[in-house]
């Protein structure tokens, strides 16, 4: 049991906790200042965020090894894992307002995208690790890379085309037909092949950069060995 609540995974899961009930307070003593809703649809965005890393923690708690299970799962994992990096989309809402001061509501925004960045860095390392046990490494991290921008293209799809993950139910047809125009005559859409390649480009950087410090942490922790 002590194993358990000592595990990096568990002390993360915890301190997620914590900083998605801080961003939730923050939002709701917004609201009690200023008697606006302005920024209470950042909860709605976080808790779509968190659902990428609670269906990636659901392959690692229950070791899926089934192949076709586990595509299933990290098909709607892709369909989520976009909600992660939109909050940082959310900055376009940033602006002077009377009531509250502007810094607060950078500390506010800012609070909610980190805590979705990392629940979905988080759950794509989940992936990752996963996938490892079925590929090459370079083809692991191929398929990493272009899950990142692939993500990036569906916030380009939420942010400026309004879609979102359940209109792949809601509205199929209407989706489809905006993606595959945009594959078919890219050099007419300048402007969503530019937010998805430099966005793909920037959580690529910032993915890599959590994952390595991760994995340079792990290794000082290393009990070293003693040359008798």
């Amino acid at each position: 049991m002590k194993k358990i609540i000592e595990s990096p995974r568990v002390r993360m899961t915890v301190l997620l906790i914590f900083m998605t009930l801080f961003c939730f307070s923050l939002s709701v003593f917004r609201y009690y200042i200023s008697e606006t809703k302005v920024f209470l649809f950042l909860n709605w965005n976080l808790f779509l965020a968190w659902i990428p890393l609670l269906l990636s923690s659901f392959i690692v708690i229950f070791k899926i090894k089934s192949r076709i299970s586990l595509a299933f799962i990290i098909i709607i994992w892709i369909l989520f894992f976009p909600n992660s990096p939109y909050i940082l989309t959310d900055l376009f809402h940033l602006r002077a307002r009377n009531s509250i001061p502007i810094w607060y509501d950078l500390i506010v925004i800012l609070s909610y995208a980190w805590t979705g960045l990392i629940c979905g860095f988080i759950s794509l390392n989940d992936i990752e690790k996963r996938l490892f046990s079925y590929g090459k490494k370079n083809v692991v991290n191929g398929l990493i890379i272009f899950f990142l921008f692939i993500s990036s293209f569906g916030v380009y799809l939420g942010r400026f085309l309004r879609w979102n993950s359940w209109d792949v139910l809601n509205n199929p047809f209407g989706l489809f037909n905006d993606i595959v125009v945009r594959l078919i005559y890219p050099l007419e859409y300048t402007k969503t092949w530019g937010v998805t390649l430099l966005m793909g480009v920037m959580l690529n950087f910032m993915y890599f950069t959590f994952k390595w410090m991760e994995a340079g942490n792990h290794d000082n922790i290393q009990p070293k060995k003693v040359n008798h």
